[in-house]
């Protein structure tokens, strides 16, 4: 049992038969990677990632202040599986 100030009620440990989110427990936090870090992953500027999530390429999400911010496994997926957003963008750098 946890006990926390004399103030407080003690909050008794969660059954073994209860899920985290049955308790309002979140799940480990997502890893994420600001722009420059996934540019640096591609070799390109991190301006090009930012229009990769405006074109749809790559998902992005807005911190509070603002900024992009990308999911690590998403960017993996992209960057291991062969046809990247980096070639496609490349590709039709080349042909313009």
């Amino acid at each position: 049992m946890r006990v926390y100030r004399s103030v407080y009620r003690s909050v008794p440990e969660p059954a073994p038969d209860q899920q985290p989110a049955q308790l309002g427990e979140r799940s480990a936090p997502e890893a994420l990677l600001t722009p420059a870090e996934v540019a640096t992953m591609f070799r390109v500027d991190p301006k090009t990632v930012t229009r990769w999530a405006k074109a749809g390429k790559l998902t992005s999400i807005r911190t509070l202040g603002g900024h992009r911010r990308y999911r690590e496994a998403e960017v993996f997926a992209i960057l291991y599986r062969g046809d990247t957003a980096r070639s496609t963008v490349r590709g039709a750098a080349a042909a313009g």
